[in-house]
């Protein structure tokens, strides 16, 4: 019954910036760790930006200083606060607690381009 949906995506320029959400249902978020991850085309999926539930957040070397994860544990949901986005990024962007891991969403498209 564990349900993440995310939303957000789209279509940016290079530059740009987005803000993704996940809400999640069938579950308390305030006790776990949760992350972003995303998939690009070919590409297994990635791990990028994590928090704790003591707000200890961790990201990926290729997100660091232009993402930002967040969370509101009254509302169930956390963030992903893209900012400085580059065509690279381009991904499927997926929502997970992390230990346990629970089923994938269907993500969020992002695409940067021109």
């Amino acid at each position: 019954q564990v349900q993440f949906v995310e939303s957000g995506g789209g279509l940016v320029q290079p530059g740009g910036s987005l803000r993704l959400s996940c809400a999640a249902s069938g579950i308390t978020l305030s006790w776990y760790t949760v992350g972003w991850y995303r998939q690009a085309p070919g590409k297994q999926r990635e791990g990028i930006a994590s928090i704790t539930s003591g707000d200890t957040t961790n990201y990926a070397n290729s997100v660091q200083g232009r993402f930002t994860i967040s969370r509101d544990n009254a509302k169930n949901t956390f963030w992903l606060q893209m900012n400085s986005l580059k065509p690279e990024d381009t991904a499927v962007y997926y929502c997970n607690t992390i230990n346990p891991e629970y089923a994938w969403g269907q993500g969020t498209q992002v695409t940067v381009s021109s």
